[in-house]
């Protein structure tokens, strides 16, 4: 079976959406499956099986920055790579994202399977709900990682969905080696933009014991602005960026992982990501959380946009008692129902029940 995965992203850019792409085309690789991934590149790409469609553009979309790739010449390059390379099923993360996702949908090259990643809003959905209607019904099947994407796509676009769920290299996080750290230190990471509640950790940081450090991974439009307004916090440690060796290194080096996102989150991978690593998580009480952390029965959580309540949850963690260990076990076991290869298993049944389809029509 030929795959084509589709993600309107650029590849180039750290994101959730990215990553499941890049993970679950390299799974399906090592299973023999010849899968092609098509997306935007800022650079050269990260992996092997990538065709780039040229650099992306980034756009606003759901509070947050998209490094998408709307460009007639990225439409281009597209049309030619699914004429060309001949795919018997296409799988189109965010099918309906502004760009490649579309001229897909359009194309209809190959019989298709559609994930849907976003939670929250979408102005592209609800100004142009008519059409995003009838392209959604071109897709074989529909997928969402959540009942919050579930809820967003059905809300919008109609139709009925299949749940899966995001998956993750437990392997690569349970055998990282540990970035040494001299002192208790707290980890964020994410893009800092509002949404994601880093400025509410920063506030929060300043309440705790002088000897507890704070890394901050990535990077957004609100970096300078923070850097500026917390300048005199000498706790915290701009890390910028995370390379894919660096990212699970420094979950395991934490002592917290801190996820304090205000909403508009659909599924809570970094959360696994971190209990894989086997370190105690704080994470806001939102429902893209709580899913995945079992109501706090995995992570200690707490309201969002509460900079008091966030400290108080912090210093239990840092004092390590032996409820906190019992999160970190349950989140272990936890981790270790979504891992890549079992996803891997439920879209490749997906793909052949496309293709199967497509063969009877």
């Amino acid at each position: 079976m030929r795959v084509g995965m589709i993600c309107p992203y650029s590849l180039s850019v750290p994101g959730g959406v990215q990553e499941q792409v890049l993970g679950l085309a390299r799974v399906m690789r090592q299973r023999g499956v010849d899968v092609r991934v098509l997306a935007p590149c800022d650079g050269p790409p990260p992996d092997t099986g990538i065709t780039s469609l040229g650099a992306s553009l980034p756009t606003a979309a759901n509070g947050s920055i998209a490094p998408i790739a709307p460009d007639i010449s990225a439409q281009v390059r597209l049309i030619k790579a699914l004429w060309n390379e001949e795919f018997d099923v296409l799988h189109l993360h965010e099918p309906l994202a502004p760009g490649i996702g579309i001229t897909t949908v359009l194309m209809q090259a190959a019989p298709m399977v559609g994930t849907f990643h976003a939670a929250g809003r979408s102005s592209a959905y609800r100004w142009v709900n008519r059409g995003c209607r009838a392209l959604r019904s071109r897709l074989s099947i529909a997928c969402a990682v959540s009942s919050e994407a579930e809820g967003l796509a059905a809300r919008w676009l109609g139709g009925s969905y299949e749940r899966v769920f995001n998956g993750i290299d437990v392997q690569r996080y349970a055998t990282a080696v540990p970035t040494p750290t001299t002192k208790p230190t707290i980890l964020f990471l994410g893009r800092h933009e509002e949404r994601k509640g880093l400025r509410v950790l920063l506030r929060a940081s300043e309440q705790l014991p002088a000897d507890v450090g704070i890394w901050v991974g990535g990077d957004g439009d609100e970096t300078s602005a923070l850097k500026r307004e917390f300048a005199n916090n000498h706790r915290i440690e701009w890390l910028g960026r995370l390379s894919d060796l660096e990212k699970p290194a420094r979950l395991a080096g934490a002592s917290v992982f801190c996820a304090p996102s205000l909403g508009g989150e659909s599924f809570g991978i970094v959360l696994l990501e971190a209990m894989s690593a086997g370190t105690p998580i704080v994470a806001s009480d939102i429902t893209g959380y709580s899913l995945v952390a079992r109501g706090g029965s995995d992570a200690l959580m707490v309201e969002p946009s509460n900079p008091n309540a966030l400290a108080q949850a912090l210093r239990t963690v840092l004092a390590s008692g032996p409820e906190v260990q019992k999160r970190v076990e349950r989140g272990i076991e936890r981790a270790g129902e979504f891992s890549m290869d079992a996803l891997a298993d439920i879209y490749t049944e997906k793909y052949e029940r496309a293709l199967a389809t497509a063969v009877r029509r």
